[in-house]
């Protein structure tokens, strides 16, 4: 689908009351011109959660959750952004923009999906014909309602069960080889891809059957699990099997536990471990990282313990380092031989089953253990390997509290970078940051910068080119970036300039002071991010004006250019000493 437009974007959150939005999940509680409440997305005792209506964004001191009610949506309900999205415009009462082509693209998935869904009803009907497909379930022990919730149904031998009862005419039928569910010869005969199989529906975020994975009943007639090719709807490094009913079960999920088979997923939902999920026949991918913790802070990955489980463990951890933010953990069961989930959740029940998991191995464990498995740390140059292998990875993780955590652990380890922490190189870098000189001159940006985050309307009053773009001085070329997105936007929220900046390296620092409470009406706050801009321009001034002098003493000479430019400056700074400076 097409991108929405950023105007529509900017005009439904203006539109949107964000504390309603929220107030329904959440119970708020007015002080003075915000909300606050106890986080929703990490567990605390004292409020520290804030809900502005003024700049229509949520903020959480503690976990540094934060965003518009697009992202509530989407970290509360699970939903993706076009949804959340549609939600809005719902409530609101307007229409999501789309042209021709993705209507037609709407009109088509559509179909697409009915067409999966009936597919779905087709193995669940003729589950219940098969007392073969039943034996199976009844030996494993799956009860009556975990059946239901799971959808899960069966196909029938033969080579034309689902054609002949679905493929009533020419556009079904191309409908559902889109879908994967005809496999096609040689000669060009299409015919049923499953055939007596146990049929495990997978759904998508909204609760959509999106693609089937097939459990042979007769060993010998392998493959032992056939899954749905990739499609339109269905795209397996995206998704996970379960995660719909895990959803389901709980408002707030508590934990994830990423195991490799559907039977070993509902096996522990049948045992009441209702928090498991499967990756679909592939390794563990960024995007089931980043859809793991959208749902979970924490996460238990259960492989068995030979090489290849111990191979699989380690894909993990590579997709799921770069999304290590702080407040996320991640663990590694490995199971003993010949047992999985299934077996052992059987012979142990959920509560053996939480002590295994209680036993699991951290990730930071897992990542160093691995990593010095051949290494001989008591030599040097084993030490020197460890280091050399571990420092790109740790590179990948987020900055925060759990990246200073692990280096210090390869510190530790190794001793390489302890020289950072000694007295002759830290202690002056810690005063280079504080250094009085330009910290005043930071100030004066960070002013500017919070008072936008406060009211973006503010850049409106300037136009670009901005006079001070060329000063350096830390912060500047992040002012004008703000500026340049409120001229393009002008109906931009603090909300939405957050998102937009929700990938910079500092976020954070605008997070705080969007979230910061300025005294002072709309005037005021006007006022002084004027008068902040003509300080600005005025350092600019002058820093140009020590540029061309330092030049002339420096060569001698100036260019008749540059010497009517010096002349020019000299009378304007004669003009800004006779002003009160506000700095």
């Amino acid at each position: 689908m097409a991108r929405i437009p950023d105007a529509f974007i900017d005009d439904l959150l203006a539109r949107t009351d964000i504390v309603e939005v929220i107030g329904t999940r959440v119970p708020l509680k007015r002080q003075g011109k915000e909300y606050s409440a106890r986080c929703p997305f990490h567990d605390e005792r004292s409020p520290s959660f804030t809900v502005s209506p003024n700049k229509q964004f949520y903020h959480c001191f503690g976990c540094g959750a934060h965003g518009t009610a697009i992202s509530f949506l989407m970290n509360y309900d699970r939903l993706e952004f076009l949804d959340a999205v549609e939600e809005l415009a719902k409530r609101v009462g307007v229409e999501v923009p789309r042209d021709t082509r993705q209507r037609n693209e709407d009109s088509d998935s559509r179909d697409l999906y009915a067409a999966v869904e009936a597919a779905a009803r087709f193995f669940q009907k003729q589950y219940g014909l098969s007392g073969k497909a039943q034996g199976y379930l009844d030996s494993r022990e799956v009860s009556a309602d975990i059946r239901e919730r799971f959808l899960i149904g069966y196909a029938p031998d033969g080579f034309n069960a689902l054609r002949d009862a679905l493929g009533t005419d020419e556009r079904r039928m191309k409908l559902l080889e889109r879908a994967g569910l005809f496999s096609k010869n040689d000669s060009g005969r299409v015919y049923d891809k499953f055939r007596d199989r146990v049929m495990f529906p997978i759904h998508d975020r909204r609760g959509r059957v999106i693609a089937f994975g097939g459990r042979v009943l007769d060993k010998e007639d392998g493959p032992k699990y056939l899954n749905s090719p990739e499609t339109q709807l269905f795209h397996k490094g995206r998704e996970l099997y379960g995660l719909w009913q895990v959803r389901q079960a709980h408002n707030k999920i508590p934990r994830l536990i990423v195991v490799e088979g559907y039977m070993d997923v509902v096996a522990l939902f049948q045992h009441g471990v209702d928090t498991a999920v499967a990756t679909l026949g592939t390794a563990t991918t960024p995007d089931h990282a980043e859809l793991l913790f959208r749902n979970a802070a924490d996460v238990y990955f259960c492989f068995d313990g030979d090489r290849a489980g111990r191979g699989a463990a380690w894909k993990a951890v590579e997709s799921v380092l770069p999304r290590m933010k702080d407040g996320r953990q991640a663990f590694f069961l490995f199971l003993p031989d010949g047992e999985d989930p299934d077996s052992l959740v059987r012979k142990e029940g959920a509560a053996g089953f939480d002590a295994r998991l209680r036993e699991a191995v951290p990730l930071s464990q897992f990542l160093f253990d691995s990593l010095a498995a051949d290494v001989n740390l008591g030599t040097l140059e084993g030490k020197g390997r460890l280091a050399e292998r571990a420092k790109p990875l740790l590179a990948q993780i987020p900055d925060g509290a759990f990246a200073d955590l692990m280096r210090q652990r390869l510190t530790e380890l190794t001793g390489v970078g302890a020289r950072a922490s000694t007295p002759d190189t830290h202690v002056p870098a810690q005063r280079a940051r504080n250094a009085p000189t330009p910290g005043q001159k930071r100030s004066l940006v960070r002013a500017a910068i919070s008072l936008l985050l406060q009211q973006p309307a503010l850049a409106l009053q300037l136009q670009a080119p901005y006079a001070f773009v060329g000063l350096r001085q830390p912060g500047v070329s992040l002012l004008c970036e703000l500026l340049d997105l409120v001229q393009q936007r002008p109906d931009i929220g603090t909300g939405s300039l957050l998102e937009h900046f929700a990938e910079h390296e500092q976020i954070g620092a605008l997070q705080k002071l969007a979230s910061a409470t300025l005294p002072g009406g709309e005037e005021n706050l006007q006022r002084e991010f004027l008068d902040a801009v003509s300080q600005l321009e005025k350092q600019t001034v002058l820093q140009r004006l020590d540029e061309l002098q330092a030049r002339q003493r420096e060569e001698g000479a100036l260019s008749d250019a540059e010497k009517r430019e010096l002349l020019a400056l000299l009378q304007m700074r004669a003009g800004l000493h006779k002003v009160p400076s506000a700095n």
